[in-house]
């Protein structure tokens, strides 16, 4: 079942992943317990046979938790306060803690494809 809790955010990364993948997660602590939200593929090098990748999905992953946080920095998320939509084994989107202002990247993802006819990044992965 789909719940609606508070969580602070405890760290925030971006990296080039194990399997060579652009990657980032945002860490949350919900006060005795945490979960990571992220871990889609938003970007595929150019060695990869199968990147078509042309659409911003990395971009515009990282502008969408900054804009739910509040903050203009990668760097500044440590410590704000976001909402958000989970379940045991999955964060499905976060929220700006007083506006309705949602981001659920498995929609957002599968829109963009829709408009661009691209491959949507691998969804793998997105718990912690």
């Amino acid at each position: 079942m789909i719940e609606t809790r508070n969580a602070v955010i405890e760290s925030a990364t971006i990296s080039n992943d194990e399997h060579g993948l652009l990657s980032a997660w945002v860490w949350l602590d919900y006060g005795g317990s945490g979960q990571g939200f992220g871990g889609y593929a938003l970007y595929l090098p150019k060695d990869f046979s199968h990147s078509n990748n042309q659409r911003n999905y990395a971009g515009h992953f990282i502008w969408r938790v900054m804009e739910v946080a509040g903050v203009s920095e990668w760097s500044k998320l440590k410590g704000k306060t976001i909402r958000v939509r989970w379940e045991h084994s999955k964060v499905h989107a976060i929220g700006h803690i007083v506006k309705d202002d949602w981001f659920d990247p498995s929609a957002d993802f599968k829109q963009m494809e829709a408009e661009g006819a691209t491959p949507a990044p691998d969804d793998a992965g997105k718990t912690g």
